[in-house]
């Protein structure tokens, strides 16, 4: 009636079949054989028992008993056993409602939470018993997310949800252990959809933008790694620090990790003279810097292509996400990783895993070549620009490096880029404790049409 079975990797299983002919299985993991035998020898009594309607005798009866919940909720699933009277059958559908009531996230954070929910109700059902459920199960759901056709990027994340929802499930004693903790997720990095957003590039989709607003919004993300919408849309003018070049960014995605709620980012110039546009010709009284986005209906979106589109160029891939990653690419490249990723609210890791980008031009400075349009400057060249102009300082310029950074011994060379809001400051710019004219961009990479 039931046959003992062994897999290649030493675990074993009991195989029957069901009243309409479906072969079940009941997994017994790595045991010994006598004791898989001797499972399988109590299998055959609970199918004849339950066959026959006869009831179990004493000793049959005392182990069902006495199986562990795992191993019992095993034989429920199989139905040659009944649920334990008094233990609460809990429903896919209901560990999932518990789950997003529980979750104290923000809004996208919470959508992106039911994409995998929506996906576990699906594959299961709402009215599956989570207490049934086994690995082969959760190995069944990633393999259906995973032949959908979604990025193998997002299949991670909604493994990784999935693990959570489940360690959840067994925390709050639904379940003794979690059916998905063993379950491959993989990485949740796309480097296919990774673009970098060169300057020549960002600089023609600014010249087709049709007002200040628009400009600020997309060099807010690709001068100042700001994540959008969610660190853009409450900056205020109080945040921008015009004398100490740098503005205060309020994180809504990382309030939750200590230490991360607020940061300082350094003000480019590129960034500092659209901002100033922008101010000059605010309304009174105002205190966004982009009150635009304060209506949720904008379809910002769809708009950026067709700016995109406008400069003659092919939309990118994740356009905002990748306006940011291409500001932290250019920074990694002038200034230590410790200091980009404070600037950016996130730690190295994630900014290697997620936003650092190999470009062409890496490779071909690394081999000393010059191809094109392509400027490739070395880290030698590009200091040799740089410090000349520290024998022309006047006694006003020394004054006003000394006084920058007496006043915040951790002042960053970019974050104190623009300390004084005079005509002079706009033609200087301070880097490595030197006063510097303010040369052209390093990159000069082709658009993303040639």
């Amino acid at each position: 009636m039931a046959s003992l079975s062994r897999d290649a990797n030493g675990t074993k299983r009991v195989t029957f079949a069901g009243k309409d002919g479906e072969r079940l299985v009941v997994r017994l993991g790595n045991v010994s054989v006598k004791a898989a035998e001797s499972f399988r020898l109590r299998v055959e009594a609970l199918i004849a028992a339950k066959t026959t309607g006869t009831p179990m005798d004493a000793e049959l009866s005392a182990w069902v008993r006495d199986l562990p919940e795992v191993t019992h909720s095993r034989l429920v699933r199989v139905g040659i056993v009944e649920q334990r009277s008094g233990g609460a059958v809990v429903t896919m559908s209901e560990l999932l409602e518990r789950f997003v009531t529980a979750a104290d996230v923000k809004r996208a954070t919470l959508d992106a939470y039911r994409q995998t929910t929506n996906s576990l109700r699906d594959h299961f059902g709402v009215d599956a018993s989570i207490n049934t459920l086994m690995s082969s199960d959760a190995d069944s759901w990633r393999k259906s997310i995973a032949q959908s056709g979604i990025a193998l990027a997002t299949v991670a994340k909604r493994v990784n949800v999935a693990k959570s929802i489940f360690r959840k499930a067994v925390k709050w004693k639904l379940i003794p252990a979690s059916p998905f903790e063993d379950l491959r997720a993989g990485s949740q990095s796309n480097p296919e959809r990774s673009f970098y957003v060169s300057h020549e590039s960002i600089r023609a989709v600014l010249a087709e933008c049709p007002d200040n607003q628009w400009r600020s919004i997309i060099a807010l993300s690709r001068y100042g790694g700001l994540r959008f919408p969610s660190e853009v849309v409450g900056l205020k003018w109080g945040d921008v620090n015009w004398e100490r070049g740098r503005l205060t960014v309020r994180s809504p995605k990382t309030a939750g990790h200590e230490g991360h709620a607020v940061r300082s980012v350094p003000m480019s110039p590129e960034l500092r003279s659209i901002l100033q546009e922008l101010f000059d010709n605010a309304e009174d009284g105002s205190e966004l810097v982009v009150p635009r986005l304060v209506d949720p209906r904008v379809n910002l979106r769809k708009g950026f292509h067709r700016i995109i589109e406008r400069a003659g160029l092919i939309p990118w891939p994740r356009l905002f996400h990748n306006l940011r990653a291409s500001c932290a690419t250019d920074w990694v490249d002038q200034y230590p990783h410790h200091a980009v990723a404070k600037w950016l609210g996130h730690s190295p890791l994630i900014a290697a895993t997620h936003y650092l980008q190999v470009r062409d031009a890496h490779f071909d400075a690394a081999a000393g070549l010059n191809l094109g349009d392509t400027k490739c400057v070395t880290l030698e060249a590009q200091n040799a620009s740089q410090h000349p102009t520290a024998v022309t300082r006047t006694a006003s310029q020394l004054q006003l490096v000394s006084q920058s950074y007496s006043d915040d011994s951790q002042c960053n060379a970019t974050q104190c880029e623009t300390a004084h809001n005079s005509a002079e400051s706009k033609q200087w710019a301070k880097k490595d404790s030197n006063l510097r004219r303010r040369s052209q961009q390093i990159y000069n990479l082709s658009s993303l049409t040639a």
